[in-house]
C-alpha cells in the first residue's frame, strides 16, 4: 500500500476584512520553491490557507482542521497575526503532537528567544529569505529527523533535545532571484476563483529584494543595509503579461525603492507595451525610490505618456532635522523634495506624502510645521503612528530615546505612548488629529478642496483638520456620534476609521452634517470675495466621492450610488451620473492654481457626466487610500487625458 503524502499547510492572513482576498505572495513563493524539488513534490501535499483579516480564530481553525489534521504547518507571520497563529499552533499540537509548527516573516526573524518563550508549541523561527530554508526543512522531515535536531540548516532557530535554544549560521542572501520559482507561472498562485474572475484586490509582484539605507524605524524585509538585486526582465515580463490577460487593474510592487535601477525603467516600458496589447494594467503603486534619479522623471514621464497611473510618494516621514537625524535619514537625499513635488503637480500628476507621528526628537509644533509645509505641495498626506517593529534601532535601543511603550490586544506591535519630547497628552490630542486626517485628506474625503482653500481663502490644512476635530468635540447632533467615537477611539483602538469613513462615503446624513460644519464652522472665516466659489469646491468633493451605498441605507438622490446607470470603458465599468450642472470646472480651476495660472476659463459653468469606477465597496472597508481615489468620480475628460 502506497505511503500517503505528508501534509504540508501554508497559513497566511491579510490585515483588511475584504470581499476579495489579499494575495498570498510570500507563501506562493515557498509552495512553487517547495515543489521545484521532485522528492517533495512526490511524497508531500503542500497547500495554501489564505485567510483576511476579519477570519475569527474559531472560523480559522475549523477550515485548517476540519479534515486530516496537518504534518507541517508553515506560518507567514506579521505583527497582526503573531497571536491569533500561535493560537492555531497550539490547537494544532493538540491534534498532532509530533507535527512541525515553522514561523517566519519579519516579525519573527532573529526573535526565537521571544518567541519559544511565549509561545512553546512553535517548533522552528525560520530568520532571513525563506524560500530554502523551508524547502530544506520538508527534506528534514522527509528524512525521519527531528525537529531538535537541524543543526545543518542555515538560517534557522530551535530547540535542542536539551530544550537549549540553537540559531544556526545565517543563510546567504539570494544572490539570483530568479532560482525561485515563480507562483504564478507554476499556477501555485491561481489567477481565477471560482467565478472564473480575477479574486485578489491587487497583485502583488517583487521586482527586487534589498534595501540600502538602514532607517531607525525599519526592517524591510530584513535586508535593510544590503545591496538591491533584481529579478530577471524576462521573468518580470511573462508575470506582467499573465496579470494582463486576467485585466488586473492593479500591480503592487513589494519593493523598498522602486524607480532608482535602469530595470526599473524596463519593467515599466513592458508594463506600457502589454497594456496597450490587453489594456491592463492601469495602475502601478509601490515604494518608490527615496532618492530620485533621472531613472525616476523618465519613469515617469513615459507612464503620463502611456496613462499608466501611480500615486507617487514623498515616503518623507518627518520633515524636522533633529527627527531626521535620530532616524538615521539626515543625510538622504528624500530631504530634497519640495522640486520634485511641484513638477509631479504642474505634471497633473497624482502625488502623495506619508508622515509619521510619534517618532523620538518630533514635537507637536515641529509636526505641524512640516504637515503644512507638505501640504502646500502635495495633494493628499497619509499620516501614520509610529509603531516599533522588531529588529529595528528603535526597538533594541528604547532608553536611548526615551521611548515608553505597550503592546497591542489583539496584534503584536509595541505602540507609543510617549518619549523625550512626546507626552501623554499630546499622543492623544494627535491621535484625534490622525483620525480626521485620514478621514478627509488620506482617503481622501477632500481632494480638490486643499488648494484653493489655502490660496483663496487662507486657511492651511492643520488648521481645516482642527476645525473639524473641534467640531466633532463640541457638536451634539446625533449624526456626529460616530465621528467623535471614532476620534476619542482612535488612541486605543487602531481599526476605527474603517466604518467612520463608510459613513461618510455611504450616507446622505454624514455629507450633510460635513456641510453644516462648513457653513457654520468655516465659511464665516473665509474671504467673502472667494465663499461661493470655494462652497462650490467643497460641494464637488462630495459629489465626487465614490458610488458606494452603506448596507442598510437607502440609496442616495443627491449623491452616485449604485443604481446609476453603467457603461464600459476601456475594459473597465463606470457608473454614470449624467447632466450634472457645474458652476466651475473644479478640475481645471486646481490646476490653474498649482501651475500659477489665471483661472477664469475654469469660472464658466458647463454641463457633464461624471463617471464612478464600479467596485468601491471591495476597498472602502480597507481604508486602502492609493486604491480608493481610483473610484472617486471624474469628468469624461479626465477619463481620456488620463488623470486620475
Amino acid at each position: 500500500m502506497a505511503q500517503q503524502p505528508l501534509k504540508v499547510r501554508l497559513v497566511q492572513q491579510g490585515v483588511w476584512a475584504m470581499s476579495l482576498e489579499s494575495m498570498p505572495l510570500a507563501s506562493g513563493y515557498l509552495m512553487a520553491t517547495a515543489l521545484q524539488d521532485e522528492r517533495i513534490a512526490e511524497h508531500m501535499d503542500i497547500q495554501i490557507r489564505n485567510f483576511d483579516g476579519g477570519s475569527t480564530l474559531f472560523g480559522m481553525a475549523n477550515q485548517l482542521f476540519e479534515e486530516d489534521t496537518p504534518d507541517i504547518m508553515g506560518f507567514s507571520v506579521v505583527g497582526w497575526n503573531y497571536q491569533p497563529f500561535a493560537a492555531l499552533a497550539e490547537t494544532f499540537k493538540q491534534l498532532n503532537p509530533d507535527g512541525w509548527v515553522v514561523f517566519g516573516g519579519n516579525h519573527v526573524s532573529n526573535q526565537a528567544t521571544r518567541v519559544f518563550r511565549m509561545f512553546p508549541d512553535v517548533d522552528i523561527v525560520v530568520n532571513g529569505e525563506g524560500e530554502f530554508t523551508f524547502r530544506e526543512l520538508l527534506h528534514a522531515r522527509l528524512d525521519g529527523r527531528s525537529p531538535h535536531d537541524l543543526n545543518h540548516i542555515q538560517g534557522i532557530s530551535f530547540r535542542d533535545e536539551s530544550g537549549t535554544l540553537v540559531t544556526t549560521e545565517d543563510r546567504p542572501r539570494i544572490e539570483d532571484l530568479d532560482v525561485i520559482p515563480s507562483p504564478f507561472l507554476t499556477g501555485v498562485i491561481p489567477m481565477k476563483n471560482q467565478d472564473g474572475v480575477f479574486p485578489y484586490d491587487v497583485a502583488l509582484l517583487e521586482t527586487n529584494r534589498g534595501c540600502p539605507y538602514k532607517c531607525s524605524f525599519c526592517y524591510w524585509g530584513g535586508a535593510v543595509g544590503q545591496r538591491v538585486r533584481a529579478f530577471s526582465r524576462e521573468r518580470l515580463r511573462q508575470e506582467i503579461e499573465l496579470f494582463a490577460q486576467h485585466k488586473v487593474h492593479t500591480l503592487v510592487l513589494c519593493d523598498a525603492n522602486f524607480g532608482m535601477m535602469p530595470i526599473d525603467l524596463e519593467f515599466v516600458e513592458d508594463v506600457i507595451e502589454l497594456r496597450r496589447q490587453y489594456g491592463f494594467p492601469k495602475s502601478i503603486e509601490t515604494s518608490w525610490a527615496k532618492n530620485k534619479s533621472k531613472v525616476f522623471y523618465q519613469i515617469v514621464k513615459e507612464m503620463k505618456n502611456a496613462g499608466l497611473h501611480s500615486s507617487f510618494t514623498l515616503a518623507l516621514q518627518t520633515l524636522d532635522d533633529n527627527t531626521l537625524d535620530l532616524m538615521n535619514r539626515r543625510n538622504m537625499k528624500v530631504n530634497d523634495w519640495e522640486n520634485l513635488a511641484e513638477w509631479l503637480g504642474q505634471e497633473g500628476l497624482d502625488c502623495y506624502a506619508e508622515l509619521i507621528w510619534g517618532a523620538p526628537g518630533e514635537t507637536v509644533e515641529s509636526f505641524m510645521k512640516g504637515y503644512d509645509r507638505l501640504a502646500n505641495h502635495v495633494s493628499r498626506v497619509a499620516v501614520y503612528p509610529m509603531l516599533i517593529l522588531p529588529n529595528t534601532t528603535y526597538a533594541e535601543e528604547k532608553k536611548r530615546f526615551g521611548l515608553v511603550t505597550v503592546r497591542g490586544n489583539t496584534d503584536d506591535f509595541e505602540y507609543v505612548l510617549s518619549h523625550d519630547t512626546m507626552s501623554p497628552a499630546d499622543n492623544r490630542y494627535m491621535h484625534r488629529f490622525i483620525f480626521v486626517s485620514r478621514l478627509i485628506a488620506e482617503n481622501p474625503v477632500f481632494r480638490y478642496l486643499w488648494m484653493p482653500l489655502r490660496t483663496l481663502g487662507g486657511i492651511t490644512q492643520s488648521q481645516l483638520i482642527r476645525s473639524l476635530m473641534d467640531w466633532f468635540e463640541t457638536d451634539q447632533d446625533q449624526s456626529v456620534e460616530p465621528f467623535r467615537t471614532g476620534m476619542v477611539n482612535s488612541f486605543t483602538d487602531s481599526d476605527v476609521l474603517a466604518p467612520v469613513l463608510t459613513y461618510v462615503y455611504g450616507t446622505d446624513e454624514a455629507k450633510q452634517l460635513l456641510r453644516r460644519w462648513w457653513t457654520q464652522a468655516v465659511l464665516p472665516l473665509l474671504p467673502e470675495e472667494h465663499r461661493d466659489l470655494l462652497t462650490t469646491v467643497f460641494d464637488y468633493d462630495l459629489l465626487t466621492l465614490p458610488a458606494y451605498t452603506r448596507p442598510g441605507r437607502e440609496m442616495s438622490t443627491r449623491y452616485a450610488n449604485e443604481g446609476l446607470p453603467q457603461t464600459e470603458i476601456g475594459g473597465e465599468s463606470y457608473y454614470v451620473s449624467g447632466d450634472i450642472a457645474l458652476s466651475c470646472d473644479v478640475p481645471a480651476l486646481v490646476q490653474a492654481l498649482r501651475r500659477d495660472e489665471p483661472y477664469d476659463d475654469a469660472l464658466e459653468g458647463l454641463t457633464t457626466s461624471i463617471y464612478y469606477k464600479v467596485g468601491a465597496n471591495h476597498f472602502l472597508p480597507s481604508t486602502n487610500h492609493e486604491e480608493i481615489v481610483y473610484y472617486m468620480g471624474r469628468l469624461e475628460r479626465q477619463l481620456h487625458d488620463r488623470e486620475v
